[in-house]
């Protein structure tokens, strides 16, 4: 039989889920303190959002982008999923603002501005090889067809990604805009030390 132990606070997005932890009566001791972890927003999203003016809206090629995105399983939350994107390209800042900290979070912004823009090349790119596959064995049987579209697509998204990075001026991008476009949104609560 399965005894909960209480509810413990998780953060999925915006809306904060009790999740209730279960052990076994038979085998598991109760602890004294829970081991489950807290997500709170990072450094840069806390910047973010004081920084941010007014909701900035986005464009349709960035709102195809995202959907064309994978969906994350947060195991450690190093990276950003498709509603952390979105929060950060839905925030607008003052353009007249010279601080550093409005620098960087506008950098930030336009990198994964670049780089959701960037993910519908990929998609068109493999889109457009598989089609053009499928036309040029046009005469073949179905069965010649299936057996090469696979293969097409998958290097039609390695070619894409190679496409839209040009397109959008990811690949002249410097290397700390791109580092600043993968800081995750959240991170797990580590109390201080002190």
């Amino acid at each position: 039989s399965l005894q909960p132990l209480g509810p413990t606070p998780l953060c999925f997005g915006r809306r904060p889920v009790f999740a209730v932890a279960c052990a076994s009566a038979a085998g598991f001791p109760r602890a004294a303190t829970m081991s489950a972890n807290i997500v709170v927003p990072s450094d840069i999203t806390i910047l973010e959002n004081k920084l941010a003016v007014g909701q900035r809206r986005m464009r349709l090629f960035e709102r195809l982008g995202l959907l064309g995105m994978a969906p994350v399983f947060h195991l450690h939350y190093s990276k950003m999923d498709k509603g952390d994107r979105r929060a950060v390209l839905t925030k607008k800042f003052d353009a007249n603002d010279s601080s550093p900290e409005a620098d960087i979070v506008r950098r930030r912004q336009e990198s994964i501005r670049k780089e959701v823009v960037s993910t519908n090349f990929m998609w068109g790119t493999a889109g457009t090889m598989t089609g053009l596959t499928w036309w040029s064995f046009r005469r073949y049987n179905y069965q010649s067809r299936l057996v090469a579209l696979p293969f097409i697509f998958y290097g039609g998204t390695f070619v894409g990604r190679v496409i839209g990075d040009i397109c959008t001026g990811r690949n002249a991008e410097f290397a700390r805009d791109r580092f600043l476009a993968s800081l995750p949104a959240k991170v797990y609560f580590a109390p201080s030390s002190d």
